[in-house]
């Protein structure tokens, strides 16, 4: 196989070793290399990932996995599919919070696991808002029998109402005004908005929030897919109850 002159221009444009990108991509240094010297080309988790590192779009990097599977249907939104949140590469999230910088809509049912895996959450937001992006909460209604029956099937002592309360004690840090609000309605499916990517988890029987199966998508036309979960979150917020009765 050709070497990949493009990979290779791409990891010398921004000052990584293939060690680096492997070490960024979860995988062996030596299989990086033969991403370059040999042409291979990678599994798509590590695609995306290394796209994502390097800034690059997937389809320049390797364009012929663009040619054998040119996306015209309705999937073509679809940056990836994760059986599990945990499976989402932790920097996808932290990545795409300091990439956006109009809207940042968290409707996360508790988004707890934001503080735990996005280093400097608070004042990263703080910075957002502060500079004019649309910054908004949407969390579940600790006081709504539909959370204490999700409680209940959990089964976990650290109930959604605890997550629910933390995150908001979070946001309170924030040196800025972040509107939140409680809604019930998206108690098993969350949805993440930053400017035109969005993650979105949905909830597989009794399993936490990190079990659900997670899509990362990304804007690329006019009444997709993103755009449909747009509309739900915003469909959501309109009807949610301020968190606080100033809001």
């Amino acid at each position: 196989m050709a070497r990949n002159h493009v990979l290779k221009q791409a990891l010398a444009a921004t000052g990584l070793t293939v060690a680096d990108l492997a070490e960024r991509c979860e995988v062996d240094a030596k299989t990086v290399e033969r991403w370059v010297s040999r042409g291979r080309v990678p599994h798509p988790r590590s695609r995306v990932r290394a796209a994502e590192v390097l800034g690059e779009d997937v389809g320049v990097l390797w364009p012929e996995v663009v040619r054998r599977a040119v996306k015209t249907g309705t999937d073509r939104e679809l940056v990836g599919i994760y059986p599990r949140r945990a499976d989402l590469p932790r920097p996808v999230f932290r990545e795409a919070i300091e990439r956006a910088n109009s809207r940042l809509w968290f409707g996360g049912y508790t988004s707890y696991f934001v503080w735990l895996e996005v280093p400097g959450a608070v004042t990263t937001l703080a910075a957002k808002a502060s500079a004019g992006a649309d910054l908004r909460f949407l969390l579940g209604d600790p006081d709504s029998p539909v959370t204490a029956e999700r409680d209940r099937v959990e089964a976990t002592p650290l109930t959604l109402a605890t997550r629910i309360a933390m995150t908001r004690a979070e946001i309170a840090k924030a040196d800025a005004a972040i509107p939140v609000r409680r809604s019930d309605r998206h108690i098993a499916m969350s949805v993440w908005v930053f400017d035109d990517e969005a993650i979105v988890a949905t909830h597989i029987g009794a399993g936490l929030g990190q079990d659900s199966v997670t899509l990362h998508l990304r804007r690329a036309q006019d009444g997709g897919a993103f755009d449909r979960y747009v509309e739900h979150f915003e469909s959501l917020w309109a009807d949610g109850k301020p968190a606080d009765p100033q809001d």
